[in-house]
């Protein structure tokens, strides 16, 4: 019997009391230092987080558009567009260059994309997706030659950084040309004029290695780009904001309606980006002070500003006044590959506002501290004396029926799990428990689903259940079959990547296991590593056996039975129909999850690499997964590698549609068969002889399995 020991209730509010009054006078000369340095960290983390987020987005549109550059469609229009000669006096749209018109139009509005332009190497525009090809034949603007410069020497896609409308639109009449016809039948996008703010992303038109041309999509980033730099910002004065080499904003600034009751950005403009210059006032302008001239290209930047154009990337806590004036500190850096700079700033009033209480802080702190003291002490008594009473209602449960239970073997959301043994057959089960501290009314239907569910499932590759009751303590249970083996997450941790005919082996039992609970119209919803079991079973090495059916729903029809609106599941093997709209998901959603399956088990790598569920969730939506052979070096067949890429396709009916068809694919692999009897006998008998000296038998139940989530989607959309 342990036991526990029980201090004097006054033991602990003093010893905190005593460690206060001792650190109270050291403390109040470091909190300055450490604020300062705390200051520091958080300026650079808010600053990386957005230029994180920028770079991301910039990637992304850079993809998108060398993605679209090399469609075969558009290669081929291209290719004749830049081979004929161009008119530039009198240009007259070419059939091919319409149609490249014609095919880009549909496509840009799904990418978000304003217009596309078709560059030549002599820096004209050869083509465009506006209706009658207006600004065909024109040359592009000198603010963007440098750009265009750089993409056909690097023959690399490149960014174009906000401009304004007009720069793209006054041009100089062409000789000869009847710009009054043009002018008069431009489409609404060429008519809009004053205070647009556009951007550019460029990719080659490439063909035999040499750029012959490029494909321009023009970007309207009012509410992106500027939204792209809000990512992270700190305090309620915090703010983020990108520069050109002049120091003119060309991100929206939070301070807009300041701006204009200023007199720093003119009512008549939409918006600050292009529209302020960030040079120093001189004066704080909100505390009343009159600049001489508030929007001047000769006068000096703000100091952040000016260090940033001049390559001084750092972070500073030494209050400089903004473009209002206002002090302010911050960190920046220059982002030589968008020949921009970027900046977070938050006033100095707010950054070193605890340091103004610091006096009324140290005065209240040693009173609260013993307050707490003494709520921690009452909160760990109780806490003992529940854990106690938990020892106890555990030890009541070791006789659960005609069930003995002997160890504990896995613990996870839903409950416990147990080694027992039957009274009477005398052979070891899984107990699994749902003890009344985690019953709720989710949880226990979650667990009688389960149970109801997986009792009508009869095929050996699924775990079968043998009991189900409650206790009168209201205590529910169910007993299964106890597995000693390894699960699939356990399996890659411990023996790395597996060889292809192994991983066929594993992946036509769960289809067979799928096979039967997709007959019954029953959507499994979490296939993962941790929920598929190998052992060796009734003489038979490498038995599969599927687990955990408790996010199990019937559907019907088109989608999921009772109108289910929650995103459940693991984020890395979910499909991206159960992200979007869980009420459609059906079998081919769990074909996704098996391959996602199939893409660990042979890389030992998720198809997705993130840590963050939101980057996962986000990459599952669009984006295409590298094939399992580019990522690791076992050798996998180019059969495998199509089956898996099939399973992984976002389209549900681009996949294998059903687990019996899945079953086929798998079985026109060189390697099926390869992983034989002789084999699977031969690895288990190591496999025994290194667990050998283990003192517990491992069980389905995996504790550090990736976690379920469990989201309310119509929340998550309000939100």
């Amino acid at each position: 019997m342990s036991v526990r020991f029980k201090p004097p209730i006054w033991i602990l509010p003093l010893v905190i009391a005593a460690v206060v009054a001792v650190l109270g006078w050291w403390g109040n000369y470091r909190l300055r230092d450490a604020i300062e340095t705390d200051l520091k960290a958080d300026l650079r983390t808010t600053l990386n987080a957005n230029i994180t987020a920028l770079e991301i987005w910039a990637t992304n549109q850079i993809r998108m558009a060398t993605a679209l550059a090399a469609e075969p469609t558009v290669h081929r229009l291209a290719e004749r567009v830049l081979s004929a000669p161009l008119n530039r006096n009198d240009y007259v749209p070419s059939q091919d260059a319409s149609e490249l018109g014609n095919y880009l139009r549909p496509r840009l509005n799904l990418m978000g994309y304003e217009v596309a332009q078709l560059v030549n190497t002599n820096y004209f525009v050869a083509a465009t997706s506006i209706r009658g090809q207006f600004g065909a034949g024109d040359p592009v603007s000198e603010a963007h030659l440098d750009k265009y410069v750089e993409l056909f020497t690097s023959q690399s896609p490149v960014i174009i950084t906000p401009f304004k409308l007009d720069l793209l639109l006054d041009r100089q009449p062409r000789p000869g040309a009847n710009n009054n016809d043009r002018r008069r039948n431009r489409p609404a996008f060429a008519r809009r004029r004053g205070d647009v703010m556009l951007m550019q992303v460029a990719a080659p038109i490439m063909e035999n290695g040499v750029a012959e041309g490029a494909l321009a999509l023009i970007i309207n980033p009012t509410n992106e780009f500027s939204r792209v730099l809000s990512v992270a910002h700190r305090g309620k004065t915090g703010e983020t904001f990108a520069f050109d080499q002049t120091g003119l904003l060309i991100s929206e600034s939070r301070f807009d309606p300041q701006l204009r009751t200023l007199g720093l950005l003119a009512s008549t403009n939409n918006s600050s980006a292009l529209n302020v210059r960030l040079h120093d006032p001189g004066g704080d302008l909100t505390q009343g002070f009159k600049s001489a001239d508030t929007n001047s290209a000769d006068d000096a930047l703000t100091t952040i500003v000016a260090n940033a154009v001049a390559g001084i990337n750092g972070v500073s806590i030494i209050a400089s006044r903004d473009y209002r004036g206002v002090p302010v500190v911050g960190a920046w850096r220059w982002l030589p590959q968008f020949g921009i700079g970027v900046a977070t700033e938050m006033e100095a009033g707010e950054a070193f506002w605890l340091l103004h209480v610091l006096q009324f802080i140290f005065v209240i702190l040693f009173l609260l501290l013993v307050l707490c003291a003494t709520v921690l002490f009452i909160y760990s008594y109780a806490n003992s004396a529940s854990q106690q009473r938990l020892d106890e209602a555990e030890s009541k449960l070791r006789q659960l029926g005609q069930y003995s239970l002997e160890e504990k073997i896995g613990e996870g959301s839903m409950g416990v799990v147990y080694r027992a043994r039957h009274a009477l057959m005398r052979r070891d089960t899984a107990v699994k428990l749902l003890l009344p501290e985690l019953a709720n009314a989710i949880s226990i239907e979650r667990f009688q689903r389960e149970v109801h569910h997986t009792c009508q499932l009869a095929h050996p590759n699924t775990i079968q259940i043998y009991d189900y009751g409650h206790t009168p303590e209201g205590v529910f249970y169910y007993a299964m079959e106890f597995l000693n083996g390894v699960n699939l997450r356990q399996l890659v941790d411990e023996y790395g990547p597996q060889l292809e005919g192994r991983v066929i082996n594993i992946l036509t039992q769960i289809c067979n296991s799928l096979a039967e609970a997709h007959s019954q119209n029953l959507v499994h919803r979490d296939i993962k590593p941790s929920n598929v079991f190998i052992s060796e079973r009734g003489g038979v090495p490498d038995y599969v056996k599927v687990l955990d059916f408790g996010l199990v729903r019937q559907y019907v029809g088109g989608g999921i039975k009772n109108d289910d609106h929650e995103m459940v599941g693991t984020p890395w093997f979910m499909s991206p129909e159960a992200i979007q709209n869980p009420a459609t998901s059906d079998p081919r959603s769990d074909i996704y999850s098996v391959g996602g399956l199939a893409y660990y088990l042979l890389t030992g790598n998720h198809v997705f690499e993130h840590e963050s569920a939101d980057e996962v969730y986000q990459r599952q939506l669009t984006a295409v997964p590298l094939p399992p052979s580019h990522i690791t070096a076992n050798p996998i067949s180019e059969e495998l590698d199509d089956i898996i890429l099939r399973c992984l396709e976002k389209d549900p009916a681009q996949r294998p549609q059903s687990a019996l068809e899945l079953f086929s694919l798998l079985m026109t692999s060189p390697e099926a068969g390869a992983f034989t009897p002789e084999k699977r006998a031969a690895w288990w008998q190591q496999f025994h002889a290194r667990k050998k000296s283990a003192t517990a038998p491992v069980t389905g139940e995996d504790s550090t399995t990736l976690p379920d989530v469990k989201i309310d989607f119509d929340g998550r959309m309000e939100s």
